[in-house]
């Protein structure tokens, strides 16, 4: 959908604001006694908190306020139905086992989305205090240093490469698999970042981010600040990826073609 100019402004100051809004709830839990972690599933741990409930209910009250019209499709409380054409994505903790072990990686993700994707995302840490824009001319990093413009790592073999994943496991034995056949070609692998790794991506620090078993309110944020950056982000067949799934995000089109053409040719990549 077309968006004009003065709504594109509108959603950025929009979207700020909700990330503005959950810094201080997701902070006030951050390595705290007492910390509580239940399980979303029965077999096996996915960790939600307090914190992740209360930064997704601040965002969505600012929201039913600021565009009442706009849907939402949030982690923690489902989607609510709108009748603008855009959808705001939540993921109030991506990376709830890193929040809840103490290490500094996990984000609050923010999208605007239309049914094409994401048009414009936030990837915030609020305990380093660094945010990354992207979407509607804009692609910037701002934290401690200062702010500066997002550019993805220029085109380089894929042997010269660092890649990363969230889990070793990355998803099914076949993906792992996959995944692996990347890893052992590039020069370095990087584990267990969450939604860090794609901010390094789009920061130029990295150039592959291979993930599976995504939901969308995983990757839209993450999306958005990467190809405003200059990268590229698929699915493993090289098509769209804002519905989540397997995921592979690339710093150039060179690097993405290597990556996928080994994905693809590794079982049921």
């Amino acid at each position: 959908m077309q968006i004009d100019q003065a709504t594109q402004t509108e959603l950025q100051r929009v979207a700020n604001t909700l990330a503005d809004a959950a810094r201080p709830v997701t902070l006030s839990h951050f390595r705290t006694d007492g910390l509580r972690a239940d399980s979303k599933v029965i077999a096996g741990f996915d960790p939600v908190t307090v914190a992740d409930r209360g930064a997704e209910m601040v965002m969505r009250d600012l929201l039913a306020k600021m565009r009442p019209d706009d849907a939402i499709l949030g982690e923690e409380y489902g989607a609510t139905a709108g009748t603008s054409g855009l959808t705001w994505v939540l993921d109030p903790i991506d990376g709830t086992r890193g929040y809840i072990s103490g290490t500094p990686t996990w984000g609050v993700l923010i999208a605007v989305s239309d049914d094409t994707g994401p048009r414009f995302g936030i990837i915030d840490q609020p305990y380093i205090a660094e945010r990354f824009c992207g979407g509607f001319g804009v692609a910037s990093l701002d934290g401690p240093q200062g702010t500066r413009t997002l550019k993805t790592r220029a085109a380089r073999d894929l042997s010269q490469a660092t890649v990363v994943t969230t889990f070793p496991q990355v998803g099914t034995r076949s993906e792992e698999a996959a995944f692996q056949a990347v890893a052992r070609r590039a020069q370095l692998t990087r584990y267990g970042l969450d939604c860090y790794g794609y901010a390094l991506l789009a920061l130029g620090q990295i150039d592959l981010v291979i993930e599976a078993g995504l939901n969308a309110y995983d990757i839209q944020g993450p999306m958005a600040v990467v190809q405003a950056a200059g990268g590229i982000v698929t699915d493993w067949q090289g098509g769209p990826a804002h519905e989540g799934g397997r995921v592979i995000a690339a710093a150039n089109r060179d690097i993405h073609a290597q990556a996928l053409a080994i994905l693809q040719a590794h079982g049921d990549g």
